[in-house]
């Protein structure tokens, strides 16, 4: 199987239907679930907050991996732990103190994400690369899903790539926004580890064959 890691994003599920959609992704071959926090200030959007968290972690049997899409995202650090968070991911331009960011995710007792918006530079990130576990390239603009696939992200795959290898870091490299059968296998190449993926799985007439074909395509 690959090692690749597949993270459906419950965004594009169908929230009348959470508990169906979480067990779906239970029994699928996805690697972990991947939860948008969006405060519609950083982003012009508004997702799911804590207590919708809380009912998916209840019922979640896989990691959860939050990327939070808000400003000030040091004021709910502890809290995310709290709820059972895996991966707390903080976007770069969010964060005056960023190392101070990821130590406390870390004291949190958290794997430590930060997520670049389409516009960032990776190079920003060469002083704190050993302090990140995740890096989540945006491949859309954040804030809604279902956008089109922005096809520089191959770029800074590669070069992310290179900069962790260089420096001898374990980060992994995660994808985030229109990766679809057409990109994963171009995406792995150039040396992503984590795919996120939401209208592509959700919007499918069978999510778990979705899924499983992602995997395979990465093999």
């Amino acid at each position: 199987m690959s090692k690749t890691l597949i993270a459906p994003s419950i965004l594009a599920a169908d929230f009348a239907n959470l508990q169906r959609d979480v067990e779906l992704i239970n029994n699928s071959d996805a690697d972990w679930f991947h939860i948008d926090i969006m405060d519609g200030v950083f982003v012009p959007n508004i997702s799911f907050g804590m207590p919708v968290l809380r009912d998916i972690v209840k019922h979640a049997k896989k990691p959860i991996d939050v990327h939070l899409m808000i400003v000030e995202p040091d004021r709910y650090v502890q809290r995310f732990a709290d709820l059972g968070s895996t991966n707390l991911t903080v976007h770069y331009e969010a964060c005056t103190h960023l190392h101070r960011t990821l130590q406390a995710i870390k004291a949190a007792g958290m794997k430590a994400g930060v997520a670049l918006n389409p516009h960032t530079n990776i190079g920003l990130l060469e002083d704190v690369i050993h302090d990140i576990d995740l890096v989540c390239l945006m491949s859309v603009n954040p804030g809604f899903g279902g956008q089109s696939f922005i096809e520089n992200t191959f770029d800074k795959v590669m070069a992310l790539r290179q900069l962790i290898d260089a420096m001898g870091a374990n980060t992994l490299i995660e994808i985030d926004g229109g990766v679809t059968n057409k990109n994963a296998a171009a995406l792995v190449e150039a040396g992503a580890d984590v795919l996120v993926a939401g209208s592509y799985v959700f919007k499918s007439d069978d999510p778990v064959a979705t899924i499983r074909g992602l995997k395979e395509l990465t093999a």
